[in-house]
């Protein structure tokens, strides 16, 4: 095979795995009443080490400032988020989940657990250890080439 086809069916393969993968999850956590994007936001402000921006958010969710503002005002209005004032700069606002908000992160990682055993039990572990390691490489080097 082609080196070009080689790269362009890998380029495919990844894209669409990863789009799979995030559709197969989101159809699991419809019955908490979340939008894909709720509950990746819920599950960023879960694992972020410190409450984020929403600049911060939207950059982790690869989105425009105003669509996180709307994410956030819906996850909000649901009682899963509350936006607190920086105390280094009064004009930023960080997004804090409330203990519902804890309440279901705790119910999408249980589903994302149970999923991910699902689909990665039956698969030998040499090959997920370098498949990861091609992915973090891949992150690194995108990540490089964005700057």
């Amino acid at each position: 095979m082609r080196r070009d086809q080689l790269q362009e069916d890998f380029a495919s393969a990844l894209h669409d795995s990863g789009r799979a993968w995030r559709h197969a999850l989101d159809r699991r956590l419809k019955g908490l009443g979340l939008s894909q994007a709720s509950w990746m936001s819920v599950a960023f402000l879960a694992r972020a080490e410190a409450p984020l921006t929403q600049t911060e958010l939207a950059h982790c969710l690869s989105v425009e400032g105003p669509t996180v503002v709307a994410m956030v005002d819906r996850l909000q209005r649901a009682g899963l988020v509350r936006r607190e004032i920086a105390p280094e700069d009064r004009r930023v606002r960080r997004v804090v989940l409330t203990a519902e908000g804890l309440s279901i992160y705790a119910e999408v990682k249980r589903a994302a657990v149970d999923f991910r055993h699902e689909m990665l039990d039956g698969l030998d572990a040499t090959d997920l250890q370098q498949a990861t390691k091609l992915l973090h490489r891949l992150q690194r080097l995108t990540a490089a080439s964005s700057r």
